[in-house]
């Protein structure tokens, strides 16, 4: 979708990264230059300024670059589109999806045209949804009957999980209803290679252990977005996926478990991903980079199993989580959101 700047955002459509650009966003600009056989042009590459937009065309892979910047002046500007910050192919959000999906499964799935309907505990999206996961169903109609009666069978709502690119026909299904929806916030799917991770030491008087399950210290000290799970939540956490679990955390040297995160090791498309979750550091010990310390030491972790990327997701408004996997050597890969039909 095309947004015009200024903009008032005020389309039903659903969109991703509908935000107004700002400073080193990729995005792809199209203006109009007079006089020329080809009235319109389109730019891509990230912003450096704004007032008039200014944009430094983009390196391969939609990288950043040293090329010449473009000023385009406001009354060439016809519309913007903000991108990913870099150039992702639909198979490799397929694969992450799909290596995700497998780390959460529901207590009840079932595939349907491509689509891979869980239902679980009904309370965490990622295990109650709808996923586009086949290889056509980012242009196939949306198998919306069928995932009805499964989640009605289950005495759940519907959630349709929505990733971006491959989701389109979803939220195709949105905007031709939207009263019909809610509309969950934007998470980002954030990824990082494991071969070039740092060698890294742990602070002092703290010990790194994983364990096939987790114990009741680390399930009293994980929540869900800021809330407690109840147990049966909690079980879930310890199923059996399609792949290996291991619960991390950092211990002191009194036996105290001090930080917490469950990690998966899960395949898709011949990759094999480590996923990195449930991240909690106990109260007491906060803002003394224990998260950065377990994030830098279950990397390496998932490394010595085999993976050779890891991913994570974080909501979109969470500036300082987004600001410590960065920190981690993660970054953006795709966004997706929820859709949870209220009527």
């Amino acid at each position: 979708m095309w947004m015009r700047i200024p903009s008032d955002m005020t389309s039903r459509l659903p969109r991703f990264r509908s935000h107004n650009p700002a400073i080193g966003d990729r995005v792809v600009v199209r203006r109009r230059i007079e006089g020329a056989d080809v009235h319109w042009t389109d730019v891509i590459g990230h912003v450096t300024a704004l007032d008039p937009l200014v944009v430094r065309p983009q390196s391969v892979g939609g990288m950043p670059s040293t090329a010449r910047e473009i000023i385009i002046p406001d009354d060439q500007l016809e519309v913007v589109r903000i991108l990913s910050p870099r150039t992702i192919r639909n198979s490799d959000i397929r694969a992450v999806e799909v290596a995700t999906a497998k780390a959460f499964p529901g207590l009840s799935n079932e595939w349907v045209d491509g689509w891979l309907l869980r239902a679980g505990d009904g309370i965490t999206e990622r295990s109650n949804s709808a996923s586009p996961l086949g290889p056509t169903t980012g242009f196939d109609p949306v198998p919306l009957d069928a995932i009805e009666e499964f989640y009605a069978a289950h005495s759940l709502p519907v959630r349709l999980h929505i990733p971006e690119r491959i989701g389109k026909p979803a939220l195709k299904v949105i905007s031709a209803e939207p009263e019909a929806w809610h509309l969950g916030p934007e998470i980002l799917v954030m990824t990082r290679e494991l071969s070039t991770l740092d060698p890294f030491t742990l602070p002092e008087g703290l010990e790194f252990r994983v364990d096939e399950q987790p114990d009741d210290d680390w399930l009293n000290m994980y929540h869900f977005r800021g809330h407690a799970l109840p147990p049966h939540a909690l079980e879930l956490l310890r199923t059996r996926i399609d792949g290996q679990m291991g619960f991390g955390r950092l211990v002191t040297s009194l036996g105290q478990t001090v930080a917490i995160t469950r990690a998966t090791i899960t395949a898709a498309e011949s990759r094999t991903f480590l996923g990195y979750s449930a991240v909690e550091v106990a109260p007491a010990y906060r803002r003394r980079g224990l998260g950065t310390a377990l994030g830098a030491r279950i990397q390496h972790w998932g490394a010595e199993m085999g993976a050779a990327e890891a991913y994570l997701q974080v909501i979109s408004r969470n500036e300082a989580g987004i600001g410590l996997y960065t920190k981690l050597g993660f970054t953006e890969h795709h966004r997706h959101r929820y859709a949870k039909r209220t009527r």
